[in-house]
């Protein structure tokens, strides 16, 4: 039982962050290329969830996926999927509120290769496909890695979103931060501790290696 928040914090973490990859860097692309009049509105709400409170975002996705909402309804009676206190609704949470957390470091690391990059590809006769995914993306492997590392440690330490979504369903949606809140409720201040000393040593040895990696590769950019 004291295992099973955890497990499933790491798998919330690991399919979040696998999503996140899948939509964060073609996004992260676009923003970086785009001088659209829409730009500003779309990394705006990109960057919602770094300022408003996770309350707030899991009040609004508990409407919009709850049943009486038309999208929850239209889930529900069409393809038989109920979001709201399920593993399926933390996931789509998470997504969005790990979003700029993948996203703005991408996006970074792509404003800021030269341009001369893409020229001298296209030169050589690339296609744009061959040029993002054989030339760009391997050149920003520490904004990449400081992305994937940040939503995977971002989505382990969720409490409001989660606990809004998902409520506190053992072997469900208990993840690590709701059962703390738990063990404290009840004044099981041990079992509190316990959750909360691996959950640091945890997001301390992650972040620990991002600054070691980047580090690294800052000395042999500057060798």
């Amino acid at each position: 039982m004291f295992r099973e928040p955890l497990i499933l914090s790491l798998k919330l973490a690991l399919i979040t962050t696998l999503v996140l990859v899948l939509i964060g860097i073609p996004l992260a692309y676009f923003l970086s290329r785009s001088k659209s009049r829409t730009k500003p509105f779309i990394e705006s709400i990109i960057s919602l969830p770094l300022v408003l409170p996770p309350t707030v975002l899991g009040f609004y996705f508990l409407m919009a996926f709850g049943r009486n909402s038309g999208l929850g309804s239209w889930l529900d009676d069409t393809l038989g999927l109920s979001l709201v206190f399920s593993f399926e609704g933390l996931v789509i949470a998470s997504v969005i509120y790990s979003l700029p957390f993948m996203v703005h470091p991408v996006q970074a690391g792509f404003r800021n290769l030269p341009a001369s990059l893409r020229e001298a590809a296209q030169l050589m006769g690339h296609s744009d496909w061959s040029i993002f995914h054989r030339i760009l993306v391997p050149n920003i492997k520490s904004s990449l890695i400081t992305g994937i590392v940040l939503s995977f440690a971002h989505t382990i330490g969720e409490f409001g979103v989660v606990l809004m979504i998902g409520g506190n369903i053992p072997g469900l949606t208990e993840v690590a931060s709701i059962a703390i809140y738990k063990e404290v409720e009840t004044m099981n201040y041990a079992a509190a501790n316990q959750y909360s000393l691996i959950l640091l040593l945890f997001s301390f040895a992650i972040l620990f290696m991002v600054y070691a990696f980047n580090r690294k590769s800052e000395k042999v950019y500057w060798k």
